[in-house]
């Protein structure tokens, strides 16, 4: 039956994060701009943003999703803009408008492709009669269309600059951005998995391109030092995982680690406020700075834990969301094995059943979430290696960065590391060749100045 509108099970579920993160940023931003004449009009931004979002989600029209999709873009730009005087917001604004709608583009190509193949609009259809159609030309072009598009709304290398640049907007804008709106990504391959699950060339195109750039943005993110610069980059590495995830076919991590991501950003960024606060007081308390025998051993407690969980639940089909499984929880541990002294033993015991709970957690939500995605598709093993890969090296460097800055080409990795792997310059450039800015032109000056000579 025809219906504009589908709510499922899933669906429900996002529109219940929306709302929580919906109103919370509503609230902050209603006792924030409280001495602001704008308030009013930033209020109207926010919450028509917030219903283009909902539209999206229940959207089960070809042709509505699109337009909705559409007009979160049109409204987050308002948003962005509310302080139309700071060069760097009109930058950011400049990149969001052309890639949105190069994104929008794309979104309307793999439509007319789905349309063409399937002749119908509707996209439960599309998406129950996707697997027929594997290996189809059409199905293969939507699929690769669509990955595009994800990669894109992301802010994956090398259109990553505009999510950066961003965090000159108010901090409101950045917690909806950050927490809500970059997942829009993943959520519209979510909604299309099987269309993606048909073409194994587009799932390699987005664990390649997702992958790299999820490496490179988590290396770059240890380099800084402003904390609302800092949590961008780590979404866009975040939002690189998620991608990878669901290239893999791990809809149920994808999901999970969407919703983990949503709340954590969005605490993150309305409380960036309070960090440096929690940083002098984490100065004062002294902490131990673990050496590498410690990471050692917090490895290895961590693998014995994952091989109990694996022993008794069989909860690891993937080699690579075992190994970031295994650096997750050797982070947890890490600071109890850091420092020995007479609690030594009870603080490791702590941190021990603490993680083994996070794992218990973990294999109940993905039981759970197989409900709403189903579960996951099948793995092909050379991407999955290939991740693993890439999560090692992640790992590796960020031990080298750490414990071996003095090395030349620890040092050479930093520089380049810290001018964002100079890909956000010539971006630029072309951004402002496509629609110039006197203001912006001299502000993308005087920054390759800088990048210039910190290379120096």
């Amino acid at each position: 039956m025809f219906s504009l509108f589908l709510v499922t099970p899933l669906k429900l579920m996002l529109l219940g994060l929306i709302a929580i993160l919906g109103i919370t940023i509503v609230r902050y931003s209603w006792v924030a701009f409280s001495g602001e004449s704008e308030r009013g009009r930033f209020l109207r931004a926010l919450l028509m943003t917030i219903t283009a979002v909902v539209v999206v989600i229940i959207s089960n029209h070809l042709l509505l999703f699109w337009a909705a999709w559409v007009s979160v873009s049109l409204c987050l730009h308002r948003l962005i803009l509310f302080y139309p005087q700071r060069p760097r917001a009109q930058l950011a604004a400049h990149k969001k408008f052309l890639l949105a709608r190069l994104s929008e583009l794309l979104l309307a190509g793999a439509f007319i492709a789905l349309y063409s193949q399937f002749h119908t609009a509707t996209i439960s259809e599309i998406v129950y009669r996707a697997s027929e159609s594997a290996g189809s030309v059409q199905l293969t072009i939507a699929a690769l269309l669509l990955s595009m598009v994800a990669l894109i709304k992301c802010a994956q290398l090398p259109v990553h600059g505009w999510l950066i640049q961003v965090v000159e907007a108010p901090t409101p804008v950045s917690a909806l951005l950050h927490a809500g709106i970059v997942n829009l990504g993943g959520i519209l391959l979510l909604f299309f998995s099987p269309v993606l699950a048909a073409s194994p060339a587009a799932c390699w195109f987005l664990v390649i391109l997702a992958g790299v750039s999820t490496t490179i943005t988590g290396l770059v993110s240890t380099t800084r030092i402003s904390i609302k610069v800092k949590l961008a980059w780590s979404t866009s590495s975040q939002m690189g995982l998620m991608l990878v995830e669901i290239g893999l076919g791990l809809y149920e991590m994808a999901l999970l680690h969407l919703f983990a991501h949503s709340f954590y950003k969005s605490f993150s960024f309305l409380n960036s406020g309070n960090t440096v606060n929690h940083y002098l007081a984490a100065k004062l308390a002294g902490g131990v700075k673990p050496r590498v025998r410690h990471w050692v051993l917090a490895l290895t407690f961590a693998l014995i834990l994952i091989g109990i969980a694996q022993w008794q639940f069989a909860m690891m089909t993937s080699l690579a969301a075992t190994v970031l499984i295994w650096f997750a929880l050797s982070a947890l541990v890490l600071p109890s094995v850091s420092r020995w002294d007479a609690g030594s033993l009870p603080r490791i015991a702590i941190s021990l059943a603490f993680a083994a709970g996070l794992l218990t957690l973990y294999t109940t939500a993905k039981h759970h979430l197989s409900t709403l995605v189903g579960m996951d598709a099948p793995l092909n093993i050379y991407a999955d290696s290939f991740v693993a890969l890439l999560f090692f090296s992640l790992f590796a460097l960020s031990i080298a960065l750490q414990y071996w800055p003095h090395i030349s080409w620890v040092k050479r990795l930093f520089i380049w590391l810290n001018a964002g792997a100079y890909l956000d310059e010539w971006a630029t450039r072309l951004t402002l060749k496509l629609w110039p800015s006197e203001s912006l032109i001299k502000l993308q000056n005087a920054q390759w100045q800088q990048v210039k000579t910190e290379a120096k």
